[in-house]
């Protein structure tokens, strides 16, 4: 069941590169950093997730990542997801992340899936946003 609303950030891509994939669709890894909230504490995101064009035209991602706050407290995340781009370069995402954390406050998160809308659009600004599965 799709639970609360836990999170949002909005960043900005900082780095971008073609991979090698022999055999395959183009694939492109991402690295991205954001602001926003989890949990209710204000947060600092950075992440990089490398994404393929299957052979319809969708993407596929796998990524991971630190979530930090002010304090030094810290969360790491995997995650993966599917997605589309359109013609003016904007691209969408769904997908799950999964947590791993100890502060006390976040410990809910590594006992489930948070799944995830992902936008960004032609100049490379982020904006997701994230739901408990319970």
């Amino acid at each position: 069941m799709l639970g609360e609303k836990i999170g949002e950030m909005s960043g900005k891509i900082n780095s971008q590169r073609v991979l090698a994939n022999p055999g395959g669709g183009p694939k492109m890894e991402t690295s991205f950093q954001a602001n926003g909230s989890l949990l209710g504490t204000d947060v600092k995101e950075t992440g990089t997730y490398c994404t393929v064009v299957r052979p319809d035209g969708t993407l596929y991602g796998e990524g991971q990542g630190v979530t930090m706050t002010k304090d030094g407290k810290m969360a790491t995340w995997t995650g993966h997801g599917v997605g589309s781009m359109k013609k003016d370069g904007t691209a969408s995402y769904r997908g799950a992340v999964y947590y791993q954390t100890s502060p006390p406050k976040w410990a809910r998160l590594n006992k489930v899936a948070v799944v995830f809308e992902y936008e960004v659009d032609a100049e490379g600004n982020t904006r997701s946003e994230f739901w408990e599965w319970k």
